[in-house]
């Protein structure tokens, strides 16, 4: 178990809290190294978006052993050679100088390296759409004589039956090959439209000396004076261990001969789109990028961040962790699309799989309660789909996105998500401070909740439990301790549930009241008090100071033996965040949070105590962070005066975020509480939600 002290005894400094200035955005002035916090997968922006078509890359420069790439998971990959005398330089550790990251937003990328001591290489890499990627690229002489050298861009693609052949169009001059993505079983089952039949291109605003393909360990060589550099790329990139599969491909050669203080300037552009497209149609689609002026890309993305608050801190690898949130954020967002009359978000883009592509759902949400710093409008535009696929009882389904409306009924129960719904667009609102929107999410919001709760008490005894396929519905879908050992979530009714009910209502209490509706808020801050009487009267352990699940029959702890409820997960701390713990109970709940033999472990609080048996520090919901509900506890700590033990938990979270962004430079779904370990999907669009521990401190 490793822990970074530095981040536990050196106190959070702030600072200042303003709108980042246009002309002095952070992102836009980076000295980056692999080392730094710093967040490196690209997707287009919200306005150059597509679903069915939609491709992002991860810039990987970070592996010793392979080279600086833009790569994909199902897509192409694209990176660059050089060759000096008889000296071919492509990977890492073959370097003069490594990358170094001067600008960097949720859809570009400006670098800088040295392949050979005085050669400088400028690169920028923009994911202009869904599907089309430029890489701009410059190579300066810097010394004080002549040099020759050759540049070699490659693209790669994994190993693929429909992938016969690679065709130079010459009367457009550029390369196009067949290519198929494969949906999951997944997608296929919820009949996902991601297109699987698509064109690949490559093309450049300059003639190469040669271009070697290679399909099937057949070779093609296009145009004459073939370089042995190519043949040489080729045959390391077929050892190369990440790239087994990369047996097909094509490498440009060309030669330059740069004087001191000159540069050659190319452009290269490729991407997939649909297998439809015509030749003629693509080449005039990629024409207008070889001219268009990046500057005013970056100027784009300036703006689009120039809303964030600027939080200064005393910590780089925090500040970059800040900011990379924000990027995490934006790249998700989608925009209006099939069934998704406004801007929608996907929980990542690249990589792709499939329930994470399908569409928003309730607790992944949370993730606006940040995003609506940097973007309010998308942010609330993004719970009116909520709003628009709502059925006339009230019932909103369980995954809700431009191609797929994802109602699961069990044993006649419509399943429904976790009622985060009412705090989140409180909280939205107040970033946003937009009435109109206020307005629509009371009316949204009351019809839900009183589905909910009409849905969600099999006993009437004020209690809810889950319902429909239960295990989704409560958020914590594998690996839980009680539904596992002791049986299935809806014979229970649980602090979760009620206490998100409880928030639910002060919610909506809080909201009325905004809207003038004063007696109505009265009504609802009643029914969130008697709720919190109840979950106190029946949930609370009196001898273990802590809130456990009840039998829906007689709401004891005993289900098939005595006290077999009695078990220890982070759930019994959400109490604490809904405000309906007294003085006693709180400094109890906090004693057991704090207690390091427990929850309070080096990097967070896990999902389930570490003294139970079931324990597993990367198991799912048996022992990881999630940053989503570490966020929840910290709130609840803030929210009673434990500022101290918020910040510590905080920073433990940010700790363990920080060292995998600077192994890996991505997010991930959850995080070890015990080690420097993270899991199981990556570009997790909820781990953006991390920035609000910063922001709140601040407040």
């Amino acid at each position: 178990m490793r822990i970074n002290q530095s981040f536990i005894i050196i106190p959070v400094v702030i600072f200042l809290l303003v709108p980042a200035l246009l002309s002095g955005q952070f992102l836009s002035n980076l000295n980056a190294s692999k080392s730094d916090a710093l967040f490196t997968t690209y997707a287009a922006p919200q306005s150059r978006s597509f679903y069915t078509t939609d491709q992002g890359y991860q810039f990987s420069w970070n592996d010793a052993d392979n080279a600086p790439e833009f790569i994909s998971q199902n897509g192409v990959n694209f990176g660059l050679a050089f060759l000096q005398g008889n000296e071919l330089r492509w990977r890492l550790n073959e370097l003069y100088r490594e990358p170094v990251v001067t600008v960097s937003y949720s859809d570009l990328v400006s670098y800088y390296y040295y392949p050979y001591r005085n050669i400088r290489v400028e690169v920028l890499f923009d994911v202009y759409s869904s599907q089309e990627a430029i890489a701009d690229i410059k190579v300066k002489n810097e010394g004080n004589f002549p040099e020759k050298i050759n540049v070699a861009p490659y693209l790669y693609f994994p190993s693929s039956d429909t992938i016969n052949n690679i065709v130079h169009e010459s009367s457009q001059d550029f390369y196009s090959f067949p290519f198929k993505k494969n949906r999951d079983s997944w997608m296929k089952e919820h009949s996902i439209p991601l297109t699987e039949e698509l064109n690949g291109s490559m093309a450049s605003d300059i003639r190469f000396d040669s271009v070697l393909t290679f399909v099937n360990n057949k070779d093609q060589s296009f145009k004459i004076n073939s370089h042995d550099l190519l043949q040489k790329l080729k045959d390391q990139l077929h050892k190369n261990r990440r790239n087994e599969k990369a047996v097909k491909g094509l490498i440009c050669n060309r030669g330059f001969r740069i004087y001191p203080g000159d540069q050659v300037h190319f452009r290269m552009v490729f991407g997939l789109e649909k297998a439809t497209i015509r030749m003629p149609d693509l080449a005039r689609k990629i024409q207008p990028l070889y001219n268009l002026d990046l500057k005013d890309l970056i100027r784009n993305d300036e703006k689009a961040y120039d809303k964030i608050p600027f939080v200064k801190v005393n910590n780089r690898d925090l500040t970059y962790l800040y900011w990379s949130c924000f990027s995490l954020l934006r790249q998700c967002m989608m925009p209006p699309e099939g069934k998704c009359k406004d801007n929608y978000y996907v929980f990542s883009r690249e990589p792709k799989w499939g329930w994470g592509y399908g569409g928003e759902v309730f607790h992944e949400s949370l993730s606006m309660l940040a995003y609506a710093y940097m973007d309010p409008e998308s942010a609330m535009n993004s719970q009116r789909v909520y709003f628009d696929r709502q059925l006339p009882d009230g019932y909103i389904n369980y995954r809700t996105g431009p191609y797929l409306d994802e109602i699961i009924e069990y044993k006649g129960k419509l399943t429904t998500s976790a009622p985060f719904f009412n705090y989140e667009n409180l909280e939205i609102f107040k970033i946003s401070h937009d009435k109109k929107f206020l307005e629509e999410a009371y009316k949204s919001g009351e019809k839900f909740y009183r589905y909910f709760i009409a849905n969600r008490d099999s006993n009437s005894n004020g209690l809810c439990e889950w319902s429909g396929e239960a295990s989704l519905e409560s958020l914590r879908d594998a690996r839980v301790a009680v539904w596992d050992n002791v049986g299935w979530p809806s014979n229970f009714e649980g602090p979760d549930v009620n206490s998100m009910l409880v928030k639910e209502a002060k919610s909506l209490s809080e909201m009325a009241n905004l809207l003038g509706n004063h007696e109505e808020a009265k009504k609802w801050l009643a029914d969130a008090e008697s709720r919190a009487i109840l979950i106190n009267k029946y949930m609370w352990d009196d001898g273990t100071g802590f809130y456990y699940n009840v039998n829906t029959k007689d709401q004891s702890f005993s289900y098939k033996h005595l006290n077999d409820l009695k078990i220890k997960e982070i759930i019994g701390f959400l109490p604490l965040w809904a405000g309906m713990t007294d003085t006693i109970k709180t400094k109890r709940l906090v004693a057991t949070m704090t207690n390091p033999a427990e929850f309070w472990r080096a990097y967070g609080v896990p999902t389930l105590s570490a003294q139970d048996k079931y324990y597993n520090p990367m198991g799912y919901w048996n022992g990881p962070v999630w940053v989503q509900w570490d966020y929840l506890l910290f709130r609840g700590l803030m929210d009673h005066g434990y500022r101290k033990e918020a910040e510590e938990l905080a920073l433990k979270v940010l700790d363990n975020m920080i060292w995998h962004l600077k192994q890996d430079h991505t997010f991930w779904e959850f995080y070890s509480p015990d080690d420097r370990e993270a899991g199981w999907h990556q570009t997790y669009i909820w781990a953006g939600l991390a920035a609000r521990f910063l922001i709140d401190l601040e407040k």
